[in-house]
């Protein structure tokens, strides 16, 4: 884990202390003596949208973040509380050595919603001590364009044990939040009135999940908590604070999320050891917030794999649990453009019960189904339930000798600091065999793929084949998807659904899924007669991941418009919730000349959204075009833009 180095001595400069590559670093400098002395510092991004302070008053630490001018968290506690009852930072604290620097430079990830992501941020570190253990630590604070950040350093080599956060997030006066658990559907609410959840064998109390969105009864700022870097840690949850309306405390999870793992009230650590960043992801616009999301990226620890060739995100198709299903999917994935099958739950048996996840059914002949797949460039995933991974080592190398391309795993216990553990060893040990891994249930995204970036999709929401509302869809850009990847089977052409088709086609594009499943609940034979269904070149030419992503415009639980880019093809997804709407999208972020607009839009609606038929038209527009896009209620459009 990066922490920064010790100082030299406590008047001095933190000797050594990591800065990127092609960093600048101003300013490094210290305060001199210990002292009790009230003081704070400020962190401003380098283009002074965002600011975030911490400040010492009477021997307790506090924080507070802005952007362009708008109190985004108000004056709000900063601690440790550690399992001998020590609250580090309530008081008693004395500042041993400041240091600040500016950094700006730019990384490449192996794959993304942009080609290149800039990391550029101005942060402010105070080591401190308790006067009363003597124990040293240090706060880290940093301001990015993107949003700000902060994290605990316990500094003193050896061991420590962690029972709690102290931090609050006290939010200015009408703010509402986004709270969600578990996989429940987004309510927006007052901070002090989430509601109490848990049962006996799960952490109980108005607790709510990140990633959290909140939004400002200012007017459009917008922000969105999450976490990132989370290693040998457990999970944080935020609560709401009886008497303190306005104020979000800090939770670590002592459950499992499922309530089926073992308990842990403390977390030991060895030291130095960095908690996991505590981000605020903001935006002046709702359709800002949604292009800030890589700030969450920027705080994850570096690619940690040396080979990443191997490494294709892309479409799947979930086949029936029979060889000709799976024969019949690898030809339907290659002539649709996807480039996985997977078979799911009950390839190996009853779900839940049967614990051997290598003896596939009677129904299934694996190897000739994995053997006519590669023949076809198809790759092969399998599904596998957490219980079935006592030997995640031997299973996943097992796996890897059949011709596997990946596994998605279910029912992950997410929670504790020993589930965590699991949960990045499993990536960890996906990626010793050349395995991708999506992680399925209440799993919640840190980062991570950015450092295992074999970890290509996590559930961690209400998905799509609980057919949802278009509200819930219209929300989730704005929410679970700032924190990271988000696996929402597409359900296109079901009758379930409570949207036009056009919608459920707009999310490849508005979502950021860079394994994406369609055609769910589907099989190859539906889809026979293109005629009827004319969304599937869509589908067929859509991608997973990009060389660079705009969102055009949007509110969160209303709209939105986003425009991605592969290569010299842009890919337009608009979606709406229950109202009718027309956007008017500025086609500026196109290159020159002329270029042909294929649209998909919704028909005359229909008596039940999905009966809306999709129509389609192409047209000739420039970068100075306006595009109108008309949505039917729950409806959406897509569009391709392709430079003739």
């Amino acid at each position: 884990m990066e922490v920064p180095a010790r100082p030299v001595s406590r008047r001095g400069l933190f000797k050594g202390a990591a800065v990127a590559a092609g960093a600048v670093a101003v300013g490094i400098g210290t305060t001199g003596t210990a002292a009790a002395a009230d003081a704070s510092v400020t962190a401003t991004a380098p283009d002074g949208s965002t600011t975030i302070t911490m400040s010492l008053t009477g021997g307790a630490l506090t924080w507070s973040a802005a952007r362009r001018g708008v109190t985004v968290v108000d004056t709000s506690a900063l601690g440790l509380q550690l399992a001998d009852g020590t609250q580090l930072g309530r008081g008693g604290t004395v500042v041993t050595n400041y240091q600040h620097w500016t950094v700006d430079t730019t990384w490449t990830p192996v794959y993304g919603r942009n080609a290149t992501v800039r990391d550029r941020y101005q942060e402010m570190r105070w080591n401190l001590r308790d006067t009363a253990t003597q124990i040293d630590f240090s706060v880290q604070i940093r301001a990015y364009p993107s949003g700000v950040a902060f994290r605990y350093v316990l500094l003193d080599k050896g061991t420590a044990t962690i029972a709690d956060e102290l931090t609050t997030f006290v939010l200015p006066d009408g703010t509402l939040v986004y709270s969600a658990r578990d996989e429940d559907a987004y309510n927006p609410v007052a901070p002090g009135s989430i509601p109490s959840t848990g049962t006996s064998t799960t952490d109980t109390g108005p607790l709510t999940d990140l990633p959290l969105t909140a939004t400002y009864a200012s007017g459009g700022t917008i922000a969105c908590f999450c976490e990132s870097s989370r290693v040998n840690y457990p999970r944080l949850m935020l609560s709401s604070v009886s008497g303190q309306p306005n104020t979000l405390a800090a939770h670590l999870m002592e459950y499992t999320a499922r309530g089926s793992g073992t308990v842990q009230t403390t977390s030991t650590v060895t030291t130095p050891f960095a908690t996991p960043w505590r981000a605020v992801v903001t935006g002046s616009t709702h359709a800002e917030l949604v292009d800030n999301a890589e700030l969450v990226l920027n705080l994850a620890p570096a690619n940690a794999l040396a080979d990443t060739s191997w490494i294709k995100p892309g479409k799947v198709f979930r086949c029936n649990l029979t060889t000709a299903a799976g024969t019949a999917g690898v030809d339907f994935a290659a002539a649709r453009g996807l480039q996985y099958i997977e078979y799911d739950a009950g390839w190996y048996g009853p779900e839940g019960s049967t614990t051997d996840a290598t003896q596939p059914i009677d129904a299934i002949d694996l190897p000739s189904v994995i053997s006519y797949a590669t023949g076809k460039g198809i790759g092969v995933i399998l599904y596998v339930n957490r219980i079935a991974l006592t030997d995640p080592d031997s299973l996943f190398a097992l796996y890897r000798g059949w011709g596997v391309a990946g596994v998605k795993l279910g029912f992950i216990n997410d929670g504790t600091q020993a589930m965590t553990n699991q949960i990045t060893g499993w990536a960890r040990t996906a990626a010793a065999h050349n395995l991708l891994i999506d992680m399925h249930d209440d799993v919640r995204p840190f980062g991570y793929e950015r450092t295992y970036p074999n970890w290509v999709s996590l559930e961690g929401v209400r998905g799509n084949e609980h057919f949802p509302t278009a509200s819930h869809n219209v929300t989730l850009p704005f929410a679970r998807n700032i924190g990271g990847p988000m696996d929402y089977t597409i359900c296109y052409g079901q009758s379930r659904d409570q949207t036009t088709n056009v919608h459920q086609m707009a999310m490849a594009a508005v979502y950021y899924q860079p394994l994406n499943f369609l055609y769910w609940y589907d099989s190859p034979s539906k889809y026979a007669t293109t005629a009827n269904w004319p969304g599937l070149p869509w589908f067929d030419a859509v991608p997973t991941t990009w060389d660079e992503s705009r969102t055009l415009d949007g509110a969160i639980g209303e709209y939105i418009a986003v425009a991605r880019r592969k290569g010299t093809t842009w890919y337009l997804g608009a979606m709406t919730n229950e109202s009718a709407r027309t956007l008017s999208l500025p086609l500026s972020f196109l290159g020159g000349g002329d270029w042909t607009a294929t649209v998909y839009a919704d028909g005359t609606p229909g008596t039940s959204a999905y009966q809306t038929p999709v129509v389609t038209n192409t047209s000739t527009v420039t970068s100075s075009t306006t595009l109108t896009v008309p949505m039917a209620p729950s409806g959406g459009q897509a569009v391709i833009l392709r430079p003739n």
